[in-house]
């Protein structure tokens, strides 16, 4: 099962690596995971992407709220929340499919962010849904240099 836990910590030295650590030690894989400083600078929020069953990963969210830099963990998956991703990417174009990438990239609402001869950059935001059915048009134009930030999520409270 799939599980996205939002960890509220201290922003000090370290803090990413000790609750990565907890996840590896568990044989737990991070899917994704993204960090960053919330409106107060003293306190990052992570978002942590795992697939694990939910006893196991009772057990790593246990041991992230007894390290001394944790301020809360949440686990979003019996909640309602909204995600996003960022994902920028080239897709090869020629004369032929230029238009039709153009007309896909426009239709889903997402950016076109550099034109050139051979390729299109394409800059992408959505839940990973969106991700999933925009790549998936596009697959058979071939797509490279795929650069993702991973996911974010807010509960809908």
């Amino acid at each position: 099962m799939k599980h996205i836990i939002l960890a509220l910590v201290e922003n000090r030295p370290g803090v990413l690596a000790r609750m990565a650590g907890l996840f590896s030690a568990r044989g737990f894989n991070i899917d994704s995971l993204t960090v960053g400083e919330t409106e107060d600078p003293t306190i990052s929020r992570m978002t942590i992407v795992v697939r694990g069953d939910d006893r196991t990963l009772e057990q790593v969210k246990k041991q992230l709220n007894k390290l001394i830099d944790t301020i809360s963990v949440k686990d979003f998956v019996k909640k309602e929340f909204i995600d996003r991703e960022l994902m920028l990417f080239k897709v090869n174009v020629d004369d032929k499919t230029k238009d039709k990438v153009k007309n896909i990239i426009e239709k889903s609402k997402d950016k076109i962010v550099k034109i050139s001869k051979d390729y299109i950059i394409v800059e992408a935001v959505g839940d990973e849904n969106h991700i999933k059915t925009l790549l998936s048009n596009l697959e058979k134009y071939g797509i490279t240099h795929v650069t993702r930030t991973g996911r974010i999520a807010m509960a809908v409270e």
